[in-house]
């Protein structure tokens, strides 16, 4: 059985005081549900197998280009990030893996495997980072990596890419997710198409290196830390590098690395209906790549995003699969309080694309009647699925209230009598 970081017994007793009430609330919405053909229970068991990875990085404080102001308790390395990662797992049951960055979460994996298992955690997508320089790193990726004009400098961030399937291999991933941060800050400073070759040609040596059972996602973002070009900058340009690399290449797709106003969830359909969406990071955004909470923003667009996915889901899409993910930087909140909020709140979206009457909408659609058309979609947004979601913990061993939960068991501040305080940092930017 797996070990558990919050009191078994703190949990029940939490329940126990939320239970008859939820049971009313739960009891009342499958009346109204039922009256749409709706069964509750189908949508629960389906919330129920629901699940999104943590991202070991997003347990600890974020921070701006300008500066990082340390929580309490962070954590000092990956065996307290799946330490962390276990509580968000226990109390929101919807989070059963973690996600990796390397060199940042480097140890021996077979202690990592160990260490994970205890709390009855798997392992997601492996990322790689050749954004940054690591200390004692031989070659700079200040000016690029997989597209550096230096051969030495690609055959390095290539390396570091094979070497991060080889440590998910013995973990037991299967996805090996790029992200670069290679472009310019000024015009003439690269040339587009040569830039752009000598990524292709990088990523085909690290496509080779790929097991058969696993797939490579490549990740678009329009900006940062590049200001004037990125080398893969937008979802069209990941979808070249999709079908230049093979089948088992695949786009990601973040929320937050779109222009304001990007029409995210026709990218998701258009990736499914080409058989070439990987999967997500959920977060959200408001100005630009703002890394904030899963729906805390916009969550009517989080729900358009799952409207997409569970139409594909339900009509059987041929090679549809997409990995789930949180991509975020808690700056001002407890990480872990942010991170299970943002479960939840996929959870949510997905629960209630699952609550869209799909005949309905499609008539609507071929009789050219948008007003009902979108009509069907808000009532599915509006419906409040929040017992469903409650429900779905309760069953299977979750807390009705995570939050609440965990701030009754007082982890973070037994966390931070542990842990030493970690100093501030400045940014790139004075």
């Amino acid at each position: 059985m797996s070990e558990v970081i919050i009191s078994a017994g703190l949990v029940a007793s939490h329940n126990a005081a939320r239970k008859a009430n939820l049971e009313r609330d739960y009891a009342s919405l499958g009346e109204r549900l039922d009256r749409r053909g709706i069964a509750i229970d189908a949508i629960r068991d389906k919330v129920e197998k629901f699940g999104v990875a943590i991202p070991s990085w997003g347990v600890g404080t974020g921070g701006t280009r300008f500066a990082r102001f340390p929580g309490s308790g962070e954590p000092r390395d990956i065996f307290d990030k799946i330490e962390d990662c276990a509580v968000i797992a226990q109390l929101t049951q919807a989070t059963p893996t973690v996600s990796l960055h390397i060199p940042w979460d480097k140890a021996d994996p077979n202690r990592l495997k160990q260490a994970a298992s205890r709390f009855g955690l798997g392992f997601d997508a492996m990322n790689s980072n050749t954004f940054s320089d690591a200390k004692d790193q031989r070659l700079s990726y200040k000016f690029g990596s997989l597209s550096h004009a230096d051969a030495g400098t690609r055959r390095q961030a290539v390396e570091h890419n094979l070497e991060c399937i080889e440590i998910g291999r013995t973990l037991g991933s299967k996805a090996l997710t790029v992200w670069i941060g290679d472009g310019s800050n000024f015009p003439g400073q690269v040339n587009f198409a040569k830039a752009f070759e000598r990524y292709l040609d990088a990523m085909r040596e690290i496509y080779a290196g790929l097991p058969d059972d696993w797939r490579l996602f490549t990740e678009h973002k329009m900006y940062e830390p590049a200001f004037y070009s990125t080398v893969v900058q937008d979802w069209g340009t990941n979808y070249i590098i999709a079908k230049e690399l093979g089948d088992k290449a695949f786009c990601l797709v973040d929320l937050g690395h779109h222009a304001p106003n990007v029409n995210i969830e026709m990218i998701v359909s258009r990736l499914i209906q080409f058989k070439k969406l990987g999967g997500f990071h959920f977060n959200d955004s408001k100005y630009g790549d703002d890394d904030l909470d899963a729906g805390s923003i916009d969550p009517y667009r989080l729900f358009l995003v799952f409207n997409e996915l569970v139409d594909a889901e339900l009509s059987g899409a041929e090679g549809f699969n997409p990995a789930h993910m949180l991509d975020q930087s808690h700056n001002v909140t407890d990480p872990i309080e942010s991170l299970m909020l943002s479960a939840v709140e996929v959870q949510r979206a997905y629960a209630q694309a699952l609550l869209v009457d799909r005949k309905a909408l499609e008539g609507f659609q071929e009789a050219n009647d948008a007003l009902m058309a979108t009509q069907t979609l808000k009532t599915a947004y509006r419906t409040d699925v929040e017992p469903i979601l409650a429900m779905a913990r309760l069953r299977t061993g979750g807390a009705i209230d995570p939050v609440a939960a965990y701030r009754e068991a007082g982890y973070r501040a037994k966390v931070a009598a542990e842990r030493p305080a970690v100093a501030g940092g400045g940014g790139g930017i004075v």
